[in-house]
């Protein structure tokens, strides 16, 4: 991430780390926060459903606001978590029900996702309330470089809490206010003080990369359910499995974790606090968003996989796609790690395959699968040439 040219910190010296590697309390957390992902996937396809009987009619523009709106504070929680966990490990008792605590708000959010905007924005904003205080009272720990952070926390809290008191759509206008409020906080905040073990970012982030992409699996499940299990469903699940499993290949097919640890580990704290930032928290909300899109879309194919997609389904699709090559093609360049003019060709073809789903579902899943093949195969072809 580049900041602007006014703001300026002295580089600090860059000193032998040990190495810390994710705890399986880390992986337990992760696991919550993928529930409210998967809440999301479910606010984002009830934009594209007909409303239950009693129940507000809500367009794909509308849900897909609220799942940005939703994911974006989120995010900043789990991020900071990450932080956290690489400065404070839950080595200690209390400290690991300090972290089981802030899970505690991730789960009361994820349970309250799907009625936020509609009168559970209460409960939203407790568990949030919850998460800052925990994670604020734990990293007092390891810096005073989170008192820094904590007043742009509770303000965003303070906006999400009075937006359940506020008619639409002012409530969207808090929940925008809050997010930027967030998002915007780095340029204020600075990176100094906050110094992070490379190996850690890049497992922990990983991990939850694969676990969010099990998620999409999930869809599959959901969209199956109740279904007799004919050819044409058969072919779909397949395809779904195909998508999800390039979508992991992207990511992890090649050396890319070793080289991105190495770059990190070689820069000094400061510099590498602000590579961290551009790559694991800004580039990696695409691509979380991505697999929601993508988990969206393949659960209206399951369903009715020969059929034509809806155009908001089949752009869903496509976009879900792009997003994740998007996120992944600026996670690289941050890092500096290579492919990634390939992968911005891929994104853009992962687009145009909407038309095919104006035709038949299960067509685009089709053509999505053999996107992201071509470009694995010439990713795969010119790393060859490199190494002879």
């Amino acid at each position: 991430m580049r900041l602007p040219a006014w703001f300026a910190e002295p580089a600090e010296q860059s000193v032998p780390e040990p190495e810390l590697r994710v705890s399986t309390l880390e992986l337990f957390f992760d696991l919550v926060f993928v529930f409210t992902v998967t809440q999301l996937t479910h606010v984002l396809v009830t934009g594209l459903e007909t409303p239950a009987p009693g129940h507000p009619a809500v367009t794909i523009g509308e849900s897909t606001l609220r799942v940005v709106l939703l994911f974006g504070v989120m995010w900043w929680m789990y991020s900071g978590y990450v932080w956290l966990l690489n400065s404070v490990p839950p080595v200690r008792p209390a400290r690991r029900v300090l972290v089981l605590l802030g899970m505690t708000g991730f789960l009361l959010m994820a349970l309250a996702i799907p009625s936020t905007f509609d009168g559970g924005g209460p409960a939203f904003a407790v568990g949030y309330l919850l998460l800052v205080v925990v994670h604020g009272a734990l990293y007092l720990q390891a810096t005073r470089a989170i008192v820094r952070v904590i007043p742009f926390n509770l303000a965003a809290t303070a906006l999400i809490g009075a937006a359940a008191f506020v008619p639409a759509p002012y409530d969207y206008l808090l929940w925008a206010a809050a997010l930027v409020l967030l998002w915007g906080s780095p340029y204020f905040i600075g990176q100094k003080g906050f110094s992070l073990r490379a190996a850690h970012v890049v497992e922990r982030h990983g991990l939850l990369v694969i676990v969010v992409l099990g998620e999409s699996m999930l869809a599959i499940g959901i969209g199956a359910a109740d279904l007799t299990v004919d050819l044409g469903l058969g072919l779909a699940g397949a395809l779904g499995l195909c998508l999800a499993a390039c979508l992991w290949w992207a990511y992890f097919g090649g050396d890319d974790e070793t080289a991105a640890e190495h770059a990190l580990a070689a820069a000094e704290p400061v510099t590498r606090t602000r590579m961290i930032l551009g790559a694991y928290f800004y580039g990696h909300i695409p691509i979380l968003l991505g697999v929601v899109a993508v988990s969206g879309g393949i659960k209206k194919v399951i369903g009715h996989p020969l059929d034509p997609l809806k155009p908001s389904a089949a752009i869903m699709l496509g976009l879900g796609v792009a997003l994740y090559l998007a996120g992944d093609f600026w996670f690289r360049r941050v890092l500096a790690l290579g492919q990634t003019r390939v992968r911005s060709l891929a994104a853009a073809a992962a687009l145009v395959t909407a038309a095919a789903g104006l035709w038949s579902a299960m067509a685009q899943l089709a053509l999505l699968v053999l996107v992201l093949v071509t470009m694995l195969a010439v990713e795969h072809r010119a790393s060859r040439i490199l190494d002879a």
